[in-house]
């Protein structure tokens, strides 16, 4: 495997770009599951969805658009998306959690039209559902680089502000901290992470990676920082073991991927489960 990965370069992109996705997907994910926003992630991959339905359909009705990236149109539905999601949580204050269905319905409605259009499945947007280790390409590592950079640099420029927010929202409003503005940034950076990441792990599982990592980590963990440090670890192993897995069996690796996190969960579960019954044996 190792002389495969330094010998075709489609493999040296998927890599690296796997281990990119399984750093920045569970950083975010911590702060996701922490503010109770999971189904966040659901919504804007489908989102990501009809844009790339759509830019399939537009490379197949404009010549000059054949040769477009559809990652780019992707991004751009998956940001735009994100802030749908915010100006309708604005509107219905009281009933916030609105705002994902709506946009989550949006991006499945528009996606099927796109299809349907575009003649159908293809294995091009097969391949963006589910992930493809031979479909990523240097330009698609570039980009998956370029979100990172952006993610890394606002985690650690607004990490405490990030933190407060995610465990007390009305006292960081009453301090003075901009929650609004630094909340708005966060779907935007989310929504980059997203439309990054469906090529690796797909457009329908990338929300798992984001979540399964940090459910696993927070069974074992006693601290915020723990916690990321542990979902980062978690997410490398998966996306380890899912991308080698896939190679070798020809899978989809969106799918060996989640299996692997999900694997990991169930173990982890268990040893919680046998140390806590021995706990409960030595104390009787």
């Amino acid at each position: 495997m190792i002389e495969a990965i330094f010998s075709y370069e489609f493999l040296q992109n998927a890599f690296a770009a796997g281990l990119i996705i399984g750093v920045i997907a569970p950083l975010l994910g911590v702060f996701i599951v922490v503010r109770r926003l999971s189904l966040i992630a659901d919504a804007l991959s489908h989102v990501t969805l009809a844009g790339i339905a759509g830019s399939l359909y537009l490379s197949q009705s404009v010549a000059s658009l054949a040769l477009l990236n559809p990652l780019f149109l992707g991004i751009a539905a998956s940001v735009g998306g994100s802030m749908l999601i915010e100006r309708l949580r604005s509107l219905y204050k009281h009933y916030q959690e609105l705002a994902i269905p709506i946009i989550l319905s949006a991006g499945i409605g528009f996606g099927a039209i796109f299809i349907s259009l575009a003649e159908g499945f293809s294995s091009d947007l097969f391949g963006y559902l589910f992930g493809s280790v031979s479909a990523v390409s240097r330009e698609d590592l570039f980009i998956v680089m370029g979100v990172a950079i952006v993610v890394l640099v606002f985690v650690f420029i607004f990490f405490k502000e990030l933190f407060v927010l995610s465990f007390d929202d009305e006292y960081a409003r009453a301090s003075g901290l901009p929650a609004k503005w630094i909340h708005f940034m966060f779907m935007i950076v989310t929504a980059l992470v997203i439309a990054g990441s469906m090529r690796i792990v797909g457009i329908l599982l990338v929300s798992s990676l984001m979540t399964i990592p940090v459910a696993t980590a927070m069974r074992v963990t006693k601290s915020f920082k723990q916690t990321i440090f542990l979902s980062i670890a978690f997410g490398e192993i998966s996306v380890i073991t899912g991308l080698v897995s896939a190679f070798y069996l020809d899978l989809a690796p969106g799918g060996t991927i989640v299996v692997t996190s999900i694997f990991l969960l169930l173990l982890v579960l268990a040893y919680k489960k046998i140390m806590v019954s021995r706990k409960k044996g030595a104390i009787a």
